[in-house]
């Protein structure tokens, strides 16, 4: 296999998995997690995202975090701020600091599922990417990165299984917008890794494999298998949140998103680098657990920390 010699992981953490968290974790721990997650190697991180309070009040505090985060002007940006904005209303708002707290990336989204995109966003795909247009052009003139999430790439909760041609038809969507790259998400965990592989071929008939980065979640414990069938084709760039974070709100009890910690393991025990310190990212996840009340969900935590016990 032509593997990659060096992935980079996206951790998605501080967003997506926070985001339906039912209490309140405080502007100044989500900051913390950041700058923990900084230091134990992450060089992009999901931070937050600017949408309603009324839909997601997890993330009401995304100015605060922003700030919290804030560069020294003229510092370095090694490490890449990613938020999420749903329309314009929240790419204004992203946009309303000091330049040194904006985002170094926005993320705009699309289902290859028109019952999903109904669902969650209640409008069709079409009218989705419509007004994300305006979006994206905005965060292009002012020299931000826009990225893609494509979501139900493999399977929806109200249709089944997605056809491949319907991927192709979001990513060429998004390509049509400018839209520099994209995530191929497996929304809610039911991928297995020739469906995987199919949804990223229908991609690259718009965007090159550099562009293209892998979403798993792990609803039926296929997210390690499905980062393996990716790799094989090429692909270096992942998502992940730390101590697994984020359930799936379409199957009741499953994880979510599947754990930077295993995604690290897998890969290193592979010989692909990632920069990052192992052991420094299970603290990482420990902390936030620790705040969050339970347990990491990764077993690669599990089992380094029953060793440090020994």
């Amino acid at each position: 296999m032509n593997l990659p010699s060096r992935v980079r992981l996206v951790d998605v953490g501080p967003r997506d998995g926070l985001q339906n968290e039912k209490q309140a974790v405080p502007a100044a721990v989500k900051v913390e997690l950041v700058r923990r997650l900084q230091a134990a190697g992450l060089q992009e991180i999901e931070v937050t995202s600017f949408v309603s309070p009324k839909w997601v009040p997890q993330m009401a505090d995304n100015a605060e975090v922003m700030h919290g985060l804030r560069r020294p002007h003229g510092a370095p940006r090694d490490v890449r701020y990613s938020v999420l904005v749903p329309n314009m209303k929240g790419m204004e708002a992203a946009l309303t600091a000091p330049r040194e707290a904006w985002p170094d990336e926005v993320v705009v989204f699309g289902s290859a599922s028109e019952a999903f995109s109904q669902r969650n966003i209640n409008c069709s795909i079409a009218e989705s990417i419509e007004r994300f247009a305006p979006v994206v052009a905005l965060a292009l003139e002012q020299g931000l990165a826009v990225r893609g999430a494509m979501s139900c790439t493999v399977g929806c909760p109200y249709e089944g299984e997605v056809a491949p041609e319907r991927v192709a038809m979001l990513a060429g969507l998004m390509k049509g917008i400018g839209v520099q790259r994209v995530d191929v998400a497996d929304t809610i965990g039911v991928g297995t890794p020739l469906k995987v592989q199919r949804a990223i071929e229908a991609t690259l008939a718009h965007y090159d494999i550099d562009d293209i980065s892998g979403h798993f979640h792990d609803t039926y414990g296929q997210a390690l298998a499905n980062t393996c069938a990716a790799l094989e084709m090429g692909v270096w760039n992942f998502q992940s949140s730390v101590a697994g974070l984020g359930g799936c709100p379409y199957a009741k009890g499953a994880t979510g998103n599947v754990a930077t910690e295993d995604v690290v393991y897998l890969l290193h025990g592979m010989g692909i680098e990632t920069g990052i310190d192992l052991d420094a990212l299970v603290d990482v996840g420990v902390y936030i657990s620790a705040v969050l009340g339970r347990e990491p969900v990764s077993r690669v935590s599990k089992a380094v920390r029953a060793k440090r016990a020994v």
